[in-house]
This record gives structure tokens, sequence and C-alpha cells, in this order.
């Protein structure tokens, strides 16, 4: 099996996640065309079963589009009014980043998307089949852990 083949095999799927988690069509093509990139340079991804093979590709798009939300907010015009409260914690994105990669990944997921990506619960529901007022439950549980982690780093 060849990435020919793999993108046979995956590309509806692949095609599919892109779309949920990019704000555009033309975003989602190129998350996509840049994971088989990369699965170019894995030839020992095509020996694995199909379904980690879907985990794999969803994984490198979301860590793609995480790169390019990073570039774009560094890329955005220095704003004079920034809050004080921003500027009195160093290195907040890293610390961010660090906190949400403690989370459970569906609680991670969960933030990224709504926070990151700026979508509503009830989005966020509908892509993974669940209730809106669950997504707002778990992303509840998710901010009181990410508030605990922030105060331990504060002490």
């Amino acid at each position: 099996m060849d990435v020919n083949d793999l993108y046979e095999n995956l590309k509806v799927d692949v095609q599919r996640y892109a779309r949920s988690v990019a704000k555009h069509a033309y975003e989602a093509d190129d998350l996509v065309q840049d994971a088989f990139i990369k699965a170019m340079k894995e030839p020992q991804l095509a020996q694995w079963p199909l379904h980690k093979q879907k985990a794999w590709f969803f994984r490198v798009i979301k860590n793609r589009l995480i790169d390019i939300t990073r570039r774009e907010k560094r890329l955005l015009p220095w704003d004079d009014d920034l809050d004080a409260t921003l500027l009195s914690v160093p290195n907040l994105d890293m610390e961010t980043t660090e906190w949400l990669g403690r989370l459970p990944q569906s609680q991670s997921d969960i933030v990224f998307k709504r926070y990151w990506l700026g979508m509503s619960s009830q989005e966020i529901g509908d892509q993974l089949g669940l209730p809106a007022a669950t997504i707002r439950y778990k992303l509840q549980a998710a901010i009181k852990k990410l508030r605990t982690y922030w105060e331990e780093d504060m002490k």
C-alpha cells in the first residue's frame, strides 16, 4: 500500500474532518494536502490498521491547524490597549498549550474547537454526536481543570 492507496481509502474521512475543523473550504483543502505530503514521508503508515491511519491523519490536521492559527496570531498588528492581565502572565500561549495537553483528549478537543476555532456548543455537539448541553458540561469541567492547573503554576 502506498500514499495513493491511502488517499483513495481515507480521502472522504480526512476531507470531512478537515472541513469540520477549518473555517473555510480552501483552508481545509490545504490541511488535507499538507497531511498527505507528510504521509509521503512516513512509509510505515501504510502498514498500520485503518483506524490508526485515520487517527494519525486527524492528529496531523489538527496540529497543522494549531500551527497556522498561532502564526496568524503573531502576524496581527500590535494593539496598545492589550489587557493588563494578559501582559502580567509570561509565556501564556506556551502554558496554555501545556495545560491543554494535560487534559483528556476529548476535553482538549472541545476547548480547542470552542476557543481556538470559535465553534458553538451546538456545532461541536453536532460534530461529535452529543447534545449541546453535554458539550457545555464537558467544557465547564475542562475549564475548571485548566483553572486548577493555572493556580498550581502561579504558586
